[in-house]
């Protein structure tokens, strides 16, 4: 398939992707690399052409097997690469991922081949995360801003979910729980920490092993009736213990702090007051995207 882009009138074609392409697709997605997160390798790379991921495993076993395609200059020069793939049991498509150096022009031509073949159906972008991140559920709205452009010019509806933070390890001056369990976690692979009084779960926290250097606090949380005593910072200051332990020079976390208004459930006022206590600053906001037929 050739296009022209508007922009530039430079010619570009859209082929699938081959094993030799390995070497730019690489180079593309690590132009695209935010702090806190590990180069991609060629063990991620593969997983994810594969339509698998470890994060968020069950949303990729759902679909059909992605297709990659790259675009390329007259020259043979790989500029850009997208995937995407279609869900069976309610037609929906998949805008999986796709990297571009932000060059809008490029972003804007392989999301039309895609969206041209995924056909009238709603498509979905950036909904999950992939093989080649630790975790990232969306596209960073602030880094990645002409690729979010091509998005919202193809007609894509874009949704603020996410909050992406760092920090350096170890920090030092948390407080640190006491009597906490530590166990094995599988899903996600690392390491769930509990606090227990008489048998009842007061806090809890998953953290994934260290890749890279860099580990990820998945998921803490305090029952309501122990809320407001500091159990939550305490539990924070012996994961990132742990953390630091396992070999983790940095930690990185995602706040899902789009609750509605009136919400109490799904408020994370606290939490997001936590983790800027504990010298953790954003890196970027995640957004997904829609587009209606």
């Amino acid at each position: 398939m050739a296009i022209t882009t508007p922009r530039s009138a430079t010619q570009l074609s859209v082929r699938p992707y081959q094993p030799g392409d390995e070497p730019a697709v690489l180079d593309l997605v690590g132009a695209d690399r935010l702090p806190g997160q590990p180069l991609t390798t060629r063990e991620m790379l593969a997983e994810a052409l594969a339509g698998r991921s470890p994060i968020d495993g069950g949303w990729w076993a759902e679909l059909d097997p992605p297709t990659t395609e790259v675009i390329h200059d007259e020259a043979g020069t790989v500029l850009g690469v997208v995937s995407y793939a279609t869900r069976s049991h309610d037609g929906a498509g998949f805008i999986l991922w796709l990297h571009c150096r932000e060059d809008q022009a490029v972003a804007e031509a392989v999301l039309t081949r895609a969206t041209g073949r995924l056909g009238k159906r709603t498509v979905h972008a950036f909904e999950f995360a992939s093989a080649l991140t630790l975790g990232l559920e969306g596209l960073p709205a602030r880094h990645r801003p002409a690729t979010r452009r091509a998005l919202e010019a193809a007609g894509f509806t874009g949704r603020d979910l996410w909050r992406y933070m760092r920090a350096d390890l170890p920090i030092a001056g948390l407080p640190h729980a006491a009597h906490v369990t530590v166990t094995e976690s599988e899903d996600p692979p690392g390491k769930r920490l509990e606090v227990r009084e008489g048998g009842e779960l007061l806090a809890e926290a998953t953290l994934g092993r260290p890749v890279a250097g860099i580990g990820v606090l998945w998921w803490i949380s305090v029952a309501p009736p122990a809320r407001g005593r500091g159990l939550g910072l305490a539990l924070l200051g012996s994961a990132l213990d742990l953390l630091a332990g396992l070999g983790a020079r940095e930690v990185i976390l995602y706040v899902d702090d789009d609750a509605p208004a009136g919400d109490p459930e799904r408020d994370r006022t606290a939490a997001n007051g936590m983790y800027d206590r504990a010298s953790f600053t954003e890196v970027d906001r995640l957004h997904s995207f829609t587009r209606r037929p």
